[in-house]
């Protein structure tokens, strides 16, 4: 599944193209993904320009005149494929491993007035798109209860403890609640506490003190999350299966992992002489060193 970073590059590489420009024409190949598409969904696009092109959490979100947002998750195996007035063809995102397009599965076309063409092509069809009036987007039940969004200046140390006062679920688990921090998975979540020098065992509430106050492992793993999540998006994201960007190009962040997708490996943290181990938590596998994460 596409992460934040993966998500926020394929904004990146359609807000050019898409950002200003109407929408002339919608060919909806299917009723649904998914999910059904909306009800006269190609009607209700026509005619609409793309004010903004914005993220919340793993969800695209195409802000169109009229008052409502178009929005549209990627799913697992969802991408964006812009073709330019001239013809040239642009594709956000980089295979870990290889997988061609396959044209019987370009679901949506959007035909925009400045002469571009965006396609929506899922081979899994995991993924959906959904008209949602603006005014109720905060109510809405995909975003009412998405927590702070890890980019940016509002997660800090002191509200990394605040959300995890009192839990005594493993810290890996709870990074990957998205009613707390919106947007993390499991990459870059492993990543983030190789980096904060914690374990994915350690109970969250651990990071306040008992005084109320954060602790120094709180500010760690704050930075450790910004930090990772902004070197991902500037390289152009890591997925491992089937994301790719929009330009075509393959991301290149999963050369930069330090524990993910590494067992038996030797720990890269300076110094540590353990080796990077795999456990499984919540059905999903959890790569760390027990030596040096604590």
């Amino acid at each position: 599944m596409p992460e934040l970073p993966e998500v926020e590059t394929v904004r990146r590489g359609l807000e050019p193209a898409m950002v200003g420009a109407s929408i002339t024409a919608v060919d909806q190949r299917r009723p649904d993904l998914r999910l059904p598409l909306p009800e006269r969904f190609a009607e209700r696009l026509q005619g609409r320009e793309i004010v903004a092109l914005g993220r919340r959490a793993k969800y695209l979100m195409a802000d169109l005149s009229g008052g409502d947002i178009l929005v549209m998750h990627l799913g697992m195996t969802g991408r964006f494929i812009v073709e330019e007035a001239g013809g040239a063809l642009r594709e956000p995102g980089d295979f870990y491993q290889e997988a061609g397009r396959n044209a019987a599965h370009d679901h949506v076309v959007f035909q925009l007035s400045n002469g571009a063409r965006i396609t929506y092509n899922d081979a899994r069809r995991f993924g959906f798109m959904t008209l949602v009036p603006r005014s109720e987007l905060d109510a809405h039940p995909l975003f009412r209860r998405l927590g702070v969004e890890p980019l940016g200046n509002a997660l800090d140390g002191a509200l990394v403890a605040r959300l995890f006062a009192g839990r005594k679920t493993p810290l890996k688990a709870a990074l990957m609640d998205q009613r707390l921090i919106a947007g993390l998975g499991n990459i870059y979540v492993c990543e983030a506490l190789h980096r904060a020098g914690l374990s994915p065992l350690r109970a969250a509430g651990t990071l306040m003190t008992k005084a109320g106050r954060p602790t120094a492992a709180a500010g760690r793993l704050a930075s450790a999350i910004r930090d990772v999540l902004s070197e991902a998006v500037a390289a152009g994201g890591s997925t491992l299966r089937d994301y790719m960007k929009t330009d075509g190009s393959l991301g290149y962040f999963q050369h930069a992992f330090r524990v993910y997708d590494r067992e038996h490996a030797p720990c890269l943290t300076p110094g540590c002489r353990g080796t990077v181990a795999r456990l499984v938590q919540s059905g999903r596998s959890t790569f760390w060193c027990s030596q040096c994460q604590r």
